[in-house]
């Protein structure tokens, strides 16, 4: 449940955060659950992820004022703990308002195309000339020009595109069902926001930085490249070097299981009562399992699917890496994300319905990263921000 407060070890970074869609939101939704002051600067249409559904039934969705949410659960997934402000940078007034929030910001980013900011006269160069010690970061299909002048840096990309120009396609044989594309760009933007804030706050001096989508895959695949520069073949999808690794099938699914090491193969042959597979020559090392792939396979598989995946997990469990491939509702219910306080719950606006958020993967012992602001309604902070930031009121 929300705390209400703000607290934990970013809670004096100030984001001016003018990204829309997933990438950019995803990256300043880890630094907003770690305390950072996020605001979240919108075009007076809003951020287009609002329109995505699921809704909550009396969401507004029409541009009709109603007690309920402007959004469903696809943008409510990567802005709670954020404050919004409409501002239409097309218009000088709003332009000098956006300004004077990055006087006092500590970085700025957003996710338009490479150039666009500058033709609305917020470039970097011009938000810099206001405050020096300021953080200019984006993300980005294919970079920006200041960092290195791709041929593509004028075209659009969206997460499929990025999967496949980085060669995570090719390496895996397919997309991935998440945009992951949108979410690893997104997670190094704050990394190296956070890197380069460290900097100024040490200098003095501010920084421009960029992720590009494409680059940001190509390092998801790294050790795909790095093969490739010693054989001069590009991997196969699927092929193997690690034997058992992978999913087995189960009466009730499937379980991965994780047993290249010695020793987690002498525990998984003893326990699928096969102990003589520990000395065979075609299993008793991993060379030899990944040479007879299909058969160690099999075998593995005709154990497993008698079982359900809680019994399996019931007799290898602790000792050979296991894991049940949960649906969304065992995953809830699994008492690992109780510990953990993965899963909170947040009342969308007009406090009708009730939403599920995940809790921050990063956990500090003080316990300082929580929920403590739902996702909000386009605008909803205005005044209050312009107050806080000393900024006269609009007319």
């Amino acid at each position: 449940m929300s705390t209400n407060t703000r607290t934990g070890p970013l809670e004096d970074l100030t984001i001016v955060d003018c990204t829309m869609a997933y990438a950019g939101p995803y990256g300043t939704a880890l630094l907003a659950d770690m305390g950072a002051n996020v605001i979240k600067v919108e075009p007076p249409a809003g951020d287009n992820f609002r329109q995505l559904a699921p809704f909550p039934e009396d969401a507004d969705r029409v541009g009709v004022e109603t007690p309920g949410a402007d959004y469903g659960a696809a943008f409510a997934s990567v802005n709670r703990n954020k404050r919004s402000i409409s501002l239409d940078l097309k218009d000088p007034n709003d332009r000098e308002i956006l300004l004077q929030l990055c006087e006092k910001a500590d970085a700025i980013v957003e996710n338009m195309r490479a150039g666009v900011m500058d033709e609305l006269g917020v470039g970097y160069e011009v938000i810099s000339a206001r405050n020096p010690k300021i953080v200019y970061g984006t993300v980005r299909g294919y970079g920006d020009p200041r960092t290195g002048e791709s041929p593509y840096a004028d075209w659009p990309c969206l997460d499929v595109v990025g999967q496949s120009v980085g060669g995570l396609v090719e390496a895996t044989g397919d997309l991935f069902g998440l945009a992951i594309a949108d979410i690893f760009p997104g997670t190094l933007m704050a990394t190296g926001l956070l890197a380069a804030v460290m900097q100024s706050r040490r200098t003095g001096k501010g920084e421009f930085f960029d992720v590009a989508m494409y680059d940001a895959v190509q390092a998801l695949i790294k050790s795909n490249i790095a093969s490739y520069g010693v054989t001069g073949k590009q991997a196969k999808p699927g092929r193997k070097g690690l034997v058992p690794f992978g999913l087995f099938p189960t009466s009730d699914g499937r379980i991965a299981i994780a047993a290249p090491v010695e020793r987690h193969w002498a525990f998984l042959c003893q326990a699928m009562g096969r102990p003589e597979l520990i000395s065979d020559d075609r299993t008793r090392s991993n060379p030899r399992r990944a040479k007879n792939v299909e058969f160690t396979e099999a075998v593995i598989a005709a154990w497993t699917q008698t079982k359900t995946k809680q019994e399996v997990v019931s007799a290898i469990g602790g000792n050979v890496p296991c894991g049940p491939s949960n649906t969304i509702p065992e995953v809830l219910a699994d008492p690992h994300t109780q510990a953990r306080g993965m899963i909170q719950e947040f009342d969308f606006p007009g406090g009708q319905h009730k939403g599920l958020s995940t809790g921050s993967p990063i956990k500090f012992m003080s316990g300082d990263t929580d929920l403590y602001q739902r996702p909000p309604k386009h605008g909803e902070h205005g005044e209050e921000i312009l107050a806080e930031f000393g900024i006269k009121a609009r007319k």
